[in-house]
C-alpha cells in the first residue's frame, strides 16, 4: 500500500468579519472616555479623543468594506488572490489564525482570520494544508 504526503488543496474565501469591525466600533466609542479620564491635559485630551474616535470609526468602515481575498495552499505553495506567494505562516491563538505572507517580488503583508470568517471545517483545512511548522514555501523542493 502506498501512501502520500501530499495534502489536498485548500481554498479560503477570506471575507470581511463582522466580529473584528463590532470590536473596532466599541473601541472607538470607549477610547476616548479612556482619554479623557487619564491625566492628559484637558486642552489636549479633548483633540486627541476626537481623533482617536474618528480613527476607530474609519477603522471599523474599513473592515466591513473590505473586498473579498482568495486564499489557496496546496502542495505548491501559496498564493493570495491567485498571485503566488514566496513563502507563507500562520500562527493559531486560540480561534484566530494570524497571517504573515511575502510575494517574490518583495511586498509583505498579514491578516486575521476571525472564527466568524473561518469556520470549524475551513479551520481544519487549513491546519492540515500548512503542516505542523505552521509555514509554507513556494515550490517546495524534494530531496533525490
Amino acid at each position: 500500500m502506498r501512501s502520500s504526503s501530499a495534502s489536498s488543496p485548500c481554498r479560503i474565501e477570506w471575507r470581511a468579519s463582522r466580529q473584528q469591525a463590532a470590536a473596532l466600533a466599541v473601541l472607538a466609542l470607549l477610547a476616548p472616555f479612556a482619554l479623557i479620564a487619564s491625566s492628559l491635559p484637558r486642552g489636549l485630551a479633548w483633540p486627541c479623543a476626537a481623533l482617536v474616535m474618528g480613527w476607530g470609526a474609519w477603522a471599523a468602515w474599513r473592515e466591513v468594506h473590505r473586498t473579498v481575498r482568495v486564499l489557496e495552499v496546496d502542495g505548491a505553495g501559496a498564493r493570495l488572490d491567485g498571485q503566488p506567494l514566496a513563502w507563507l505562516a500562520v500562527q493559531w491563538r486560540g480561534p484566530l489564525a494570524a497571517l504573515r505572507w511575502q510575494h517574490p517580488d518583495g511586498p509583505r503583508g498579514q491578516g486575521v482570520l476571525w472564527p466568524d470568517t473561518l469556520p470549524p471545517a475551513a479551520r481544519r483545512e487549513l491546519r492540515l494544508a500548512i503542516g505542523p511548522s505552521g509555514r509554507t514555501v513556494g515550490g517546495r523542493g524534494v530531496a533525490p
